[in-house]
């Protein structure tokens, strides 16, 4: 019973997360509802089935899939090329179904080649540090219009929204501290529940959308066949490039918040290749390419529920509910603020992992210039208004418009620099 209603914490967990961005997506290609619906209900089914992959093939760790952000903000690029550069928004994804389909190989090709494990010796503890200080502050932004009620079509303040929020988020800290265990355990799940509860007492939880179907299986190439750009196709090897940080650094924080429980090494090549079939599995089934999500260690350490078995069968409820939609026209329900305040608590533990990274450096004065120069840089770009970029080539804005990326980038860059500088001058002194 215990481990079962952990899993129903992880599928909750998965799926809370993972909502948002077919959602927007779908807006920017202006999807009708049922498509929509349908968009959905197929990245759902890639993610739950690409954490089970990872799970149980990959870097084996109970880390979840959720929608790439590169992806997210590809998506977002391409959409405002239609009418230009395609003659209509489904010409434009097929395009991006193309585009991660490329993906998948360029990481099977990446990982064959021991390329990842190459990259993987960059995350020093100063990097990780700065990769999930600049991953906090990214998404603090969101977390906080989200829970103040604020939306593209809702630009003011909703006060019963915000009081709600933070009685959600007071009392998932306090479950979380308790010294009974099984509390402990299961705050997340106790904190989504009473939020779903008090949103629908005041009226503010979104209708249960009817369904039609009781079971649907995702189609194949929704959209249509995959084109295969150019434009795109380039875009695609770059953003590959930088999708294998992001899996790198979810791993490795995970694997510090494991350290103790799971000690058994974590192969690379391995989890590179599943990466790329799912990313492939995001084209052929016309959804969002995937990315192991660095807040599942958030996750980890706020229940303490270590064990991978939880994790693997959320995966599969994730995955079944996927195919049934109305349990998930049910679980789109879940009022998204109550996700922010949720995901609020989990990420706050993702502070302390990224400060006691910092206590494993062993040449701070590196680790502090680098830091100056990566947070300097990342954090930066994330105040550029979205239009700066939109003149530049779509790799090179996608880059821009991701201070997380960016500045994890910048981070390596700067640190394997100034180590290398600092060999130099002691080689010179030693002569």
């Amino acid at each position: 019973m215990k481990t079962f209603l952990s899993a129903i914490q992880w599928m909750a967990f998965m799926i809370a997360g993972s909502i948002a961005a077919p959602i927007a997506i779908a807006d920017l290609f202006h999807l009708n509802p049922v498509e929509t619906s349908a968009f959905m209900q197929r990245t759902i089914f890639v993610l739950g089935i690409a954490g089970l992959l990872q799970g149980f093939i990959g870097h084996r760790l109970p880390v979840s899939e959720g929608p790439a952000g590169l992806w997210w903000s590809v998506f977002a690029i391409y959409a405002g090329f239609v009418g230009s550069m395609y003659s209509t928004g489904i010409a434009a994804l097929n395009a991006l179904c193309g585009g991660m389909i490329f993906s998948g190989i360029v990481f099977f090709i990446l990982s064959a080649l021991g390329l990842i494990e190459k990259l993987a010796k960059l995350f020093t503890p100063t990097i990780t540090f700065i990769y999930l200080f600049l991953l906090i502050l990214q998404l603090s932004g969101s977390f906080v219009k989200g829970m103040l009620g604020l939306t593209e079509e809702q630009v003011h303040i909703q006060p019963t929204v915000a009081i709600l929020c933070i009685v959600i988020i007071l009392v998932t800290f306090y479950l979380g501290k308790v010294n009974i265990q099984w509390v402990q355990q299961f705050s997340i799940i106790f904190g989504l529940l009473l939020g779903w509860i008090l949103f629908i007492i005041f009226g503010l939880a979104p209708k249960v959308p009817e369904s039609h179907s009781i079971f649907a299986f995702p189609k194949l190439f929704h959209f249509g066949k995959p084109t295969f750009d150019s434009g795109v196709l380039t875009t695609s090897f770059f953003i590959t490039i930088l999708l294998t940080t992001n899996m790198i650094a979810s791993i490795r924080v995970m694997e510090e918040v494991l350290k103790g429980y799971h000690n058994k090494p974590v192969s690379y090549k391995r989890s590179g290749f599943i990466s790329g079939l799912n990313q492939i599995l995001g084209g052929i089934f016309s959804a969002i390419g995937s990315v192991p999500i660095s807040g599942s260690a958030g996750f980890v350490a706020q229940t303490g529920i270590k064990s991978i078995k939880p994790f693997i069968i959320g995966g599969i409820l994730v995955t079944v509910i996927s195919l049934l939609p109305p349990l998930m026209h049910i679980m789109s329900a879940l009022p998204a603020p109550v996700g922010y305040a949720v995901t609020f608590v989990i990420f706050t533990k993702m502070i302390g992992l990224a400060l006691s990274e910092i206590e494993k450096s062993t040449d701070r004065d590196i680790t502090y210039t680098t830091a100056g120069i990566a947070l300097m840089v990342g954090v930066g770009t994330m105040f550029l208004p979205s239009e700066a970029t939109v003149k530049l080539p779509t790799f090179i804005g996608s880059l821009v418009n991701n201070g997380l990326v960016l500045g994890t980038i910048i981070a390596i860059g700067s640190e394997q620099y100034l180590r290398w500088q600092k060999k130099r001058k002691s080689a010179s002194i030693s002569r």
